[in-house]
C-alpha cells in the first residue's frame, strides 16, 4: 500500500504531493462518515480503498470549487476604505 504512494504516477495524477494528502484526507474523512467505496477492494483497509480509488481515476481533488470559496470569503475591494 505505502509503495503505491511512493510511486510518481499516483502524484502525478493528482497533481503534486500535496493535493494528493488533500484528496486522500477529504476521501478518507467521507468514507469515515459513511460514504460508500467507488471501488471493489479485498480488504477493508480505507486507505488502501482511497488509493485504489486515485488509481483507477474514480475521484479526483475539485480546485475550483476551493477557489471559489476561498474568493466568496474575502473582502471585496468596495469594501475598504481609502485614506
Amino acid at each position: 500500500m505505502l509503495d503505491d504512494l511512493k510511486e510518481e504516477a499516483i502524484i502525478n495524477r493528482v497533481g503534486g504531493r500535496f493535493k494528493l494528502c488533500t484528496l486522500m484526507q477529504k476521501r478518507l474523512v467521507a468514507l469515515n462518515t459513511g460514504a460508500p467505496a467507488m471501488v471493489t477492494s479485498r480488504t477493508g483497509d480505507r486507505m488502501q480503498i482511497v488509493i485504489d480509488e486515485i488509481l483507477q481515476g474514480k475521484i479526483s481533488l475539485d480546485t475550483e470549487a476551493s477557489t471559489r470559496a476561498q474568493n466568496a470569503m474575502m473582502p471585496s475591494p468596495e469594501g475598504f476604505a481609502e485614506e
